[in-house]
């Protein structure tokens, strides 16, 4: 049998070129192992580490495994990812092809995942959405709308046994993951995660309304979209570790809360995604919200609950990448910067609570 090569001598952090050219032939039909692998860290990195796969003629695959060093419990979760993505294989969502999930920790040290590449566009930078056209911006905002009603009418996944599928239920669930991971990462005490958490562990339990579960993707932003370059329809939604089924309204507050307007004051401190979304063309929150109401069915009875608390868990997630850079364990150099995001995200959900709903994400 011929040995697969193994790549250049320097591997890239968190990657063993040898050992991932020794593994991939068993799984991977199109790899040719008289061919070179490289490996490339892509763009982002303060969670899973995400890297392109090439060899000489066009074959590309992406490597997800998570960070380097300190892991969240229940985060950073492949296999769940790799169930999802095979899932929705059948349903035409634009998702990348699974192709493998590696648990075997000879190879990397940790499980993996293997998808297809999906080439495009990513606005992922500032100069990327400067590029585009007011109309480009107008048309780009009703793709990601339709795009994520697109997946909350998928038929969601089969609840785990002893598990309801209830959408009141999912936001305790969700409650209880989010306490337990800042207890484990905090890197200093502030006193608005324990009002923001009272607040949402009251308001949870005095829901009146309870829902079916939809496909909750877990992180659904504008750049964790694969674009075409010329229509800027979607390709590709990317970055499925936290997907489950859940409340529906989750996935709609994480994209408003990471959606920019002019005039935001508090989501300047949080260094991620940061003016995709200013330019002229770009649709306001409150068209957003507005649109996705058109599209699907579902009721806005909890929508001020989720805002708060996706404030708080993307406060939990940007604490715990703050925590790794503190140990000098982030391979992405915007880590160094989200040392202020916790408490700008805490300082915003408080206002949510306060009745300023929506309006608060403008502060």
């Amino acid at each position: 049998m011929t040995r697969a090569r193994p790549g250049s001598a320097s591997d890239v952090p968190g990657i063993n070129l040898h050992a991932l050219a020794q593994y991939l032939p068993s799984v991977l039909a199109d790899y040719d192992v008289q061919r070179k692998l490289v490996a490339r860290l892509l763009t982002g990195g303060r969670s899973n580490l995400t890297y392109l796969l090439s060899q000489p003629g066009g074959r590309k695959w992406v490597l997800r495994r998570p960070p380097l060093g300190h892991v969240m419990p229940s985060a950073h979760d492949m296999g769940r990812e790799y169930r999802t993505l095979s899932a929705l294989s059948g349903h035409r969502f634009p998702a990348p092809r699974a192709r493998a999930l590696c648990t075997d920790h000879s190879v990397l040290g940790v499980t993996f995942l293997l998808y297809d590449y999906t080439p495009g566009l990513v606005i992922a930078t500032e100069p990327a959405a400067r590029g585009l056209t007011t109309v480009e911006a107008n048309r780009l905002s009703q793709e990601v709308i339709t795009t994520l009603a697109q997946l909350h009418a998928v038929h969601p996944p089969a609840a785990s046994p002893n598990r309801s599928a209830s959408s009141t239920q999912y936001l305790r669930r969700q409650l209880s993951r989010w306490t337990q991971q800042w207890q484990r990462t905090q890197t200093r005490e502030l006193s608005d995660f324990i009002r923001l958490t009272r607040w949402l562990d009251q308001t949870i339990k005095n829901l009146s309304n309870d829902y079916p579960v939809t496909w909750v993707h877990g992180d659904y932003r504008l750049d964790n979209l694969v674009l075409d370059p010329s229509t800027k329809q979607v390709r590709a939604v990317l970055d499925w570790e936290m997907s489950t089924g859940g409340d529906p309204l989750m996935d709609l507050a994480v994209l408003l809360v990471y959606w920019e307007q002019n005039g935001d004051s508090l989501r300047q401190h949080v260094n991620v995604a940061r003016n995709l979304t200013t330019q002229a063309g770009f649709w306001s929150r409150g068209e957003l919200l507005e649109q996705y109401l058109r599209l699907t069915p579902h009721p806005q009875d909890h929508l001020i609950p989720c805002l708060a608390l996706a404030c708080l868990k993307l406060a939990v997630i940007m604490e715990s990448i703050h925590y790794r850079h503190l140990a000098g364990q982030a391979v992405d150099p915007l880590s160094s910067g989200l040392g202020d995001a916790a408490p700008a995200l805490l300082q915003i959900g408080m206002a949510v609570t306060s009745g300023h709903g929506l309006a608060a994400l403008a502060m």
